[in-house]
């Protein structure tokens, strides 16, 4: 039975979970979150220990992914897992379509309903949150995050822990600066 650690159980660690359970590769998921041991379940699945205690289950894994929306938060985590010798691995719903010729790092999690289209390039930890597009050529950088149905077009560069918000979208070419935090194009703010 293959066990994947998610850390963070939060509705981003669940849509995490329940993909990589989907996908068919994992038979089971143990979340590391910082609301154990008040919260000792997720989705069905067991939350076994904070973050902090990653050591501890690194020999009953076989492998983990950083599921927190937070750019800094999930590179800290993905260094975590690394350093603990855990095989730091992608999830992609059955259901998002990643074409075969793109060039993807390690911690990636593209979700329910996202492309991924020829030759683009998703680099560690990048996240593709559901219905979002990342384009033929287009480059995501260590980090960056794609909110839920956010479009970038061909050639499109997104820098490194850049923010995409839902509804956000990139005609082509466009470079975003790292660490850029871009609103929805239509919407209200919270």
């Amino acid at each position: 039975m293959k066990t994947l650690l998610v850390l963070g159980a939060g509705g981003h660690g669940k849509s995490v979970a329940e993909a990589a359970l989907l996908g068919g590769e994992w038979q089971r998921v143990w979340f590391l979150d910082d609301s154990y041991p008040e919260r000792t379940m997720s989705l069905g699945c067991e939350i076994v220990g904070c973050v902090a205690a990653l050591a501890e289950f690194a020999d009953q894994a076989q492998g983990a992914i950083a599921a927190v929306g937070n750019n800094e938060v999930r590179a800290q985590w993905c260094d975590a897992i690394e350093a603990v010798g855990l095989e730091l691995v992608n999830v992609f719903h059955p259901q998002s379509i990643v074409s075969p010729s793109a060039k993807l790092g390690r911690g990636i999690a593209v979700m329910a309903g996202a492309v991924v289209g020829t030759e683009a390039v998703l680099a560690r930890g990048a996240l593709v949150n559901a219905n979002a597009t990342v384009d033929h050529d287009a480059r995501l950088d260590a980090f960056a995050h794609l909110g839920v149905g956010v479009q970038i077009a061909g050639g499109v560069v997104v820098g490194a822990h850049a923010w995409l918000q839902a509804g956000a979208s990139c005609g082509y070419h466009v470079v975003v600066p790292e660490g850029a935090r871009i609103g929805p194009s239509i919407g209200l703010s919270a």
